[in-house]
């Protein structure tokens, strides 16, 4: 079977996402921080996946989201980020997981499909994250909070939102 035809093997998240960590000589000429909204660059956009670097100043984060359907990985370069999440059950509505993570320089975190999310830099430091995905985002979903459960509210596209 010719190479172009042969089905592609899943592609590690984490193992990549951590391997591109260590090539500071691409990622590190693009660091920038923007102290109105979170920074973010392309790093390489394939079929089945995509990475994106950001930054992060204090006090900046995300609202509650999750990936469209896509799994990926994070880790931080620098700095530190605190992550919350929510449980996913079909059948019911998304509800908050009581504990929040801190993730330090250096640490990795994988995720599946369903992962739901929000992401803040908590610290008094800048902070730089890169992530995986795969396949390459399409569509993110984001929520809000009523109570301890999350509802959706819009989903943002490809191309036409980010």
């Amino acid at each position: 079977m010719p190479a172009s035809r042969r089905p592609r093997t899943p592609i590690d998240l984490a193992a990549t996402a951590l391997r591109l960590a260590d090539q500071r000589a691409l990622w590190e000429p693009l660091v920038q921080f923007d102290p109105v909204s979170r920074f973010y660059a392309r790093l390489a956009a394939q079929p089945d996946f995509e990475v994106w670097l950001l930054t992060w100043v204090p006090g900046q984060g995300t609202d509650w989201h999750d990936h469209g359907g896509s799994a990926g990985a994070f880790v931080v370069l620098t700095g530190a980020l605190t992550e919350e999440h929510a449980r996913v059950r079909p059948d019911r509505l998304p509800t908050i997981e009581p504990r929040a993570r801190t993730l330090s320089a250096g640490a990795l975190r994988p995720f599946g499909t369903q992962h739901l999310h929000r992401v803040r830099n908590d610290g008094l430091a800048p902070a730089v994250s890169l992530h995986v995905y795969s396949p390459a985002l399409v569509r993110m979903n984001r929520y809000a909070l009523e109570g301890t459960e999350l509802h959706l509210v819009e989903t943002e596209r490809a191309g036409a939102s980010w």
